[in-house]
């Protein structure tokens, strides 16, 4: 297994929320686990791509 990095992002409250609650639902230690889910997730599913980036979604604005 690869060594984790630390590195600073910016997200919005609500997101970090979001985060912590799926953390927390799926027993995960914390966001940073949840985010890392979701990013292999993302890696693994090459065809979704599109549907993931290209797809405008903002329900922070």
């Amino acid at each position: 297994m690869s060594e984790n990095v630390s590195t600073t992002l910016e997200l919005k409250n609500g997101q970090l929320a979001w985060l912590r609650e799926m953390a927390a639902k799926h027993s995960l230690p914390d966001e940073s686990k949840a985010l890392r889910c979701l990013i292999n997730f993302a890696r693994e599913k090459t065809s979704l791509e599109s549907a993931i980036f290209e797809e405008i979604r903002c329900p922070d604005c």
